[in-house]
């Protein structure tokens, strides 16, 4: 079919795939983009697509950062990359049972709730397995950008897999996730 076709988002994970991970960073200063994530979004943005991230903040639950300088590194991101249509956090530990940390598909729900589009007019592209779980969990086709955090059977368990931002946006805007929609 070629093209985006049904697709009406793309939605990022933040730390690690548009940022360098700073863990439990709160302060906006050490906020540096991923190489290519600005021109990534830019390819997004004139294709007409929608854009959003999904971030996991544990550290508030941690209490390690306030959800104040959560959105002030939010803030910092949309200062570097432009402004995105919605932001997805989830504020909670590993230990909290929400139906919104990744691996759960809460925060995609939302975010396609948010934009009135359905999960499957919807790409994600994170860094780790949660974030390909989160996107299969929603009905969302996922892309894996992987880090040096990145785990090898998470690797081997994703259905895309891209070398970087700009090679995932590539992938979604060629239509090739929707060629490929029946389980492996």
């Amino acid at each position: 079919m070629g093209g985006t076709g049904t697709l009406k988002a793309v939605l990022f994970d933040r730390d690690g795939t548009l940022v360098v991970d700073v863990p439990y960073n709160g302060d906006p200063q050490l906020v540096r983009p991923m190489d290519g994530a600005l021109s990534a979004l830019e390819k997004v943005r004139r294709a007409g697509l929608a854009t959003g991230v999904v971030t996991n903040q544990s550290g508030v639950a941690r209490g390690l950062l306030t959800l104040d300088q959560v959105m002030a590194v939010n803030q910092r991101v949309e200062q570097l990359l432009g402004p995105f249509d919605l932001w997805e956090i989830c504020p909670h530990g590993p230990a909290d049972g929400c139906g919104c940390r990744k691996p759960a598909p809460g925060m995609i729900l939302g975010a396609c709730s948010t934009l009135g589009i359905a999960p499957e007019e919807t790409a994600f592209i994170g860094d780790i397995g949660a974030d390909m779980e989160a996107a299969a969990a929603a009905g969302a086709r996922a892309v894996l950008v992987p880090t040096s955090v990145t785990r090898q059977e998470e690797i081997e368990a994703a259905g895309f897999v891209a070398e970087n931002l700009g090679q995932a946006v590539e992938l979604i805007l060629s239509g090739a996730l929707e060629e490929q929609d029946a389980p492996v």
